[in-house]
């Protein structure tokens, strides 16, 4: 079982990422964290998805929201469930993103 970082990505401008896949027989506890390390702007998509290709609308948590330059976006208290997966996504390149917490095994 991971505790502390669980993943950790500097997005591709405009690529879908995976940043963590909850292992099988395991159910997590996360936050994520998306830093802008640019001077521009940046739109920035993350979604809880079942299959981290291609997340379902519903399964966003952000869509599109606008990240100042030098910015931070902070989402906690996450419940993910085996099999789950974080992806992001940025129209910008030099976004960081981490997700950190606790796996327990279910």
């Amino acid at each position: 079982m991971a505790n502390g970082v669980l993943g950790r990505v500097s997005l591709a401008s405009t690529t879908l990422t995976t940043v963590y896949t909850v292992p099988v027989g395991t159910l997590t506890y996360a936050n994520v964290n998306v830093a802008n390390r640019t001077g521009a702007s940046a739109a920035v998509r993350i979604a809880i998805a079942q299959t981290a290709a291609a997340p379902l609308d519903a399964e966003y948590l952000e869509y599109d929201s606008f990240l100042a330059p030098n910015g931070i976006l902070e989402r906690t208290g996450l419940v993910i469930d085996a099999g789950w997966s974080i992806v992001a996504y940025s129209d910008k390149a030099n976004v960081s993103v981490q997700a950190y917490g606790i796996e327990q095994t279910s």
